[in-house]
């Protein structure tokens, strides 16, 4: 299939690109620089110009191609909630353009909208369309498309990690730095899901391949490692003292991430493997924290 990938320059795109090429798919690529363009082309993809800020310029790709895996998200926090509603417009572009064709969209969400109500961890078969993470209108625009009868895909991130990057953890390492310290709420003991950037593109492949139209799909390797795990291994790499804290620090230590300080991000795969017949074998969290160089700059 020719797929366009939304993304494709980002972290999960660039890593998503080899898995595809090699499972004898070829992509078309999503960006709006040159820089981004010149990298598209050395990795072997076709590059298609386009904007976020643009929905009409997604729609374009989504024509040019036999199926369509949305990555991209703006993860500026300070801006959240308006990134969340541009990620719902784009969503239904793209949706519009695939209305009355059979082209699968594979689209990207998190975890913790799965979270069942009476609480523990996330699983496939829930959607709590009342959800407070506003992170909830991907999904609800996924849904609105399903109506439609558009074959979308959910894939559910955990923290996606590798030596490099760490999902939400990243910006936490940032913070961390500028506090001084490294922080835990409490005693420490809410956990998130994780899973390494390898086993999380072979999901994606496998969904595209296997998967069922309407399906969610759960990318956690690791139901949940504690917060006080993660906190240790960053202040053993990055040389910074561990420290646990009061609800009324959470705004000095953890910053513009405060409002995750406090969230049990915890999520099941059983379903989606026995399904795809997922069997992830990338290291797990804590070990590539241990191996991160926290000499050079973390970016989010």
């Amino acid at each position: 299939m020719r797929v366009f990938l939304t993304g494709a320059t980002g972290f999960i795109g660039s890593h998503l690109i080899p898995a595809l090429l090699q499972s004898g798919h070829d992509v078309l690529g999503l960006t709006r620089s040159d820089a981004g363009a010149h990298r598209l082309e050395a990795a072997g993809v076709a590059v298609h110009r386009g904007d976020l800020e643009r929905p009409e310029t997604l729609a374009v790709g989504v024509a040019a191609a036999d199926a369509v895996i949305h990555c991209a998200f703006d993860h500026d926090f300070a801006k959240f909630v308006e990134n969340t509603r541009k990620d719902e417009r784009n969503i239904a572009a793209m949706g519009a353009a695939l209305a009355g064709t059979n082209k699968p969209i594979l689209i990207t969400s998190g975890i913790g909208i799965g979270t069942p109500r009476g609480g523990g961890p996330a699983t496939e078969d829930v959607l709590n369309p009342l959800h407070a993470n506003p992170r909830i209108v991907t999904e609800l625009a996924a849904a609105a498309l399903i109506a439609e009868r558009v074959d979308v895909r959910t894939i559910r991130l955990p923290q996606v990690h590798d030596t490099t990057r760490a999902g939400l953890i990243t910006p936490l390492i940032a913070e961390a730095r500028r506090a001084g310290a490294v922080a835990y709420l409490g005693e420490g003991k809410t956990r998130w899901a994780a899973a390494h950037i390898s086993d999380v593109a072979r999901l994606y492949v496998l969904a595209l391949e296997k998967g069922q139209p309407g399906a969610r799909y759960h990318a956690s390797v690791e139901e949940g490692i504690e917060a006080r795990a993660i906190a240790e291994a960053i202040g053993k790499g990055a040389a910074l003292p561990v420290r646990s804290i009061a609800a009324d620090e959470v705004e000095r230590y953890f910053g513009g991430m405060a409002p995750f300080a406090a969230l049990d991000m915890t999520a099941s795969s059983v379903w989606t493997r026995a399904r795809l017949g997922w069997e992830p074998s990338g290291p797990d969290l804590l070990a590539d924290l241990a191996r991160m160089d926290y000499s050079q700059p973390v970016t989010a």
